[in-house]
């Protein structure tokens, strides 16, 4: 069977490398898109190591469609009868984008009819009860060709199952894994995150350095369908425990805000990891070890704090993070002018979104002595 991997822009070499990491080929590896082929156990292994994709799909079919009559006719000449049962419960949604059929309500809608009448055909009914187990189709538009796809996740990957307390914009998991990845942690050096919020980046890093599966302690759609195999998921899982580091982690999350270290607190216990919290303002960081990993996503001064407010936090990261040469610091922000506040140009910089807002990760290298003195 043919897969996609799902994520946002910017992050395709990490999941392509991801599933690399798990014996997967890439197909191709498109715009938010990464395709790969295999059996449902490559499809449980994904779903469950995935980080940084947003969701893993299974291809049904696709075609070119510039009405609804050619999409009707598409989706119902596909072979539904191996996927859907005669009672199963459809649930479609779409996306459209540089396509004629921009209307995504409307694909939905024909989309399901389309299925519908396929399946009373293949089983012989007229009606269908849609009394079971739920199973989520997805049309996609896309320059006008339609691709019909089942969703296994159900919730998206992001949807680890720790993260049960919310604090005010908080970061995704898929992001702060991203983020984590693009540092190159790996767990041999200390890790902090001066303003750590829900403790999504900090836990994050921890499950990178232990080796443990982001989905693991979550379920999935797929695992109520009929048709795959039923010790997929569990060999997959069963895979995932085993390949668990148990290593002591150096991994410190700090925040202001003494309601957000409780929630960290509660989502680090359920998501097995243990590390370390503090409740601190940002200029009372410290730091003792010459070399070590800054992550931090401050306040943009849209969805929190005011402007003036927000650059007053990116000053003082310039003055706390400049000084620890030996530390990498990597810092996503939406304000175009972070680098003319933070004082300092960037090694590197990558385009991201979070929470549907562009934004920009500036990665700044860690110097060793011998670099200083040059």
């Amino acid at each position: 069977m043919i897969f996609q991997a799902t994520c946002k822009l910017g992050v395709e070499a990490l999941v392509s490398t991801e599933l690399k990491k798990l014996g997967i080929e890439p197909i191709s590896v498109d715009s938010a898109k990464i395709r790969f082929e295999g059996d449902f156990l490559t499809m449980a292994r994904a779903c469950i190591w995935l980080r940084t994709a947003e969701r893993v799909l299974v291809e049904i079919g696709s075609f070119e469609a510039h009405t609804f009559t050619e999409l009707f006719e598409g989706v119902k000449a596909l072979d539904w009868k191996s996927f859907l049962q005669r009672d199963s419960f459809i649930h479609v949604v779409g996306k459209s984008a540089k396509s004629e059929l921009f209307s995504v309500k409307d694909c939905q809608s024909i989309t399901k009819k389309a299925i519908v009448e396929n399946l009373r055909s293949a089983y012989g009914v007229t009606i269908l009860p849609e009394s079971g187990a739920e199973v989520i189709v997805e049309v996609g538009m896309f320059k006008n060709i339609a691709t019909l796809c089942l969703d296994p996740c159900g919730a998206g990957l992001s949807r680890r199952g720790y993260r049960t307390y919310n604090v005010a914009a908080p970061i995704s998991e898929t992001l702060g894994a991203a983020i984590v990845t693009l540092t190159r942690y790996k767990g041999d050096y200390p890790f902090i995150d001066p303003m750590c919020g829900s403790g999504t980046m900090p836990i994050e890093a921890a499950m990178i350095a232990r080796n443990q599966a982001p989905g693991l302690i979550r379920s999935f759609a797929a695992e109520s369908w009929p048709f795959i195999d039923t010790q997929a998921f569990a060999l997959a899982r069963k895979e995932a425990v085993d390949s668990i580091r148990d290593i002591k982690l150096n991994i410190l999350g700090s925040d202001i805000d003494e309601r957000s270290i409780a929630i960290c607190k509660k989502h680090a216990q359920k998501a097995g990891v243990t590390l370390s919290w503090q409740v601190k303002p940002l200029k009372e960081l410290s730091v003792h070890d010459e070399r070590g990993v800054i992550v931090c996503n401050p306040p943009y001064g849209e969805r929190m704090l005011k402007k003036g407010e927000a650059e007053a936090i990116i000053r003082q990261m310039s003055l706390l993070f400049e000084p620890l040469e030996g530390w990498s610091k990597s810092i996503i922000t939406s304000n175009p002018d972070f680098e003319r506040i933070y004082g300092h140009t960037a090694n590197k910089r990558r385009k991201l979104s979070n929470g549907g807002m562009p934004c920009t990760l500036y990665q700044y290298f860690a110097r060793t002595r011998a670099e200083h003195n040059e």
